[in-house]
């Protein structure tokens, strides 16, 4: 089993705790520090103040993979979705004649349950279903005490593959304060097994916000889409409603697809940014009532 896997696992496993005592059990353990929600001045902590105290219900339709298709269309246009092939609540349900050689399965409430499909012929069913139904039975929201989960109604989606099936499409994730883009965190060489994560500024400056990035030599740089601007348009007019939101998009050759609207990256407890990083991310979020 994934670390990841195990990890979500036992985070559900203790859904039994109340969800205040959880968050800054699980903060302390992994982010290694205590979480202040009176005085949050940190993003991670912040985050984690959003979470009892920012719980709009419509949350609840922008972090539905599903349900917010209609949304995305309504904001930028039907043209950067990602092409629909099918919905279902349940495994059994799937007829998989009816769908393409290469597609993707996923749930519309989790994150990890993924199957990707590159050669429907050679597709084990057996643990494409598994991991579905594992996906499909985890109240995500106990995961991370993420409230805009809690209401969601799980679904099985099923989307076009992006690319060639080969080399994963690169994830351009724009970290956008109070409706402002301000840097994009590109998943570089997902195709080898060991991804590494690196950020860039909207000028395309990289910049030392974690250990890949500190570690990385001087004049590094990766391969600046086409259309960024347009992509940074589109970062921010989704971002507009919200205290904190990571935009999530690909670009095949110019073309642009929208991923996801993530509301609180990592539920909170991102360990893999410095503290510095921490800080300014934190300073950069402007709160209601506490950064009034």
């Amino acid at each position: 089993m994934k670390k990841v896997e195990f990890m979500k696992k036992l985070k559900y496993s203790l859904r039994f705790l109340p969800d205040e005592f959880y968050v800054k059990l699980y903060y302390r353990v992994h982010v290694k520090r205590k979480l202040d929600l009176d005085h949050p001045k940190t993003y991670n902590e912040k985050l984690n103040w959003l979470k009892f105290n920012d719980r709009n219900p419509f949350y609840a339709i922008v972090v539905d993979k599903f349900a917010n298709r209609e949304y995305i269309k309504e904001q930028i246009g039907e043209e950067y979705l990602v092409p629909l092939l099918g919905v279902w609540d349940s495994f059994e349900e799937i007829d998989f004649s009816k769908l393409p050689n290469k597609f993707v399965l996923k749930c519309n409430h989790d994150s990890g349950g993924l199957v990707i499909c590159t050669d429907k012929s050679k597709l084990d069913i057996k643990a494409a279903k598994k991991k579905i139904e594992d996906s499909l039975n985890c109240q995500f929201y106990y995961v991370g005490r993420e409230w805009q989960y809690k209401n969601v109604k799980p679904k099985i989606i099923c989307e076009a593959l992006l690319g060639d099936g080969v080399v994963p499409p690169t994830d351009y994730k724009f970290s956008c304060f109070n409706g402002k883009p301000d840097n994009v965190m590109i998943c570089y060489g997902r195709e080898t097994g060991k991804t590494k994560y690196y950020f860039f500024d909207m000028d395309w400056n990289l910049k030392r916000y974690n250990g890949w990035g500190k570690k990385a030599p001087e004049g590094f740089t990766v391969t600046k889409p086409e259309n960024f601007d347009k992509m940074i348009e589109i970062a921010e007019k989704l971002s507009k409603p919200y205290y904190y939101s990571r935009i999530d998009l690909y670009n095949i050759n110019g073309k642009i697809y929208f991923g996801e609207i993530t509301l609180c990256p990592n539920s909170g407890f991102d360990a893999n940014i410095t503290y510095e990083t921490d800080l300014l991310f934190g300073n950069k979020m402007k709160l209601p009532i506490i950064d009034d």
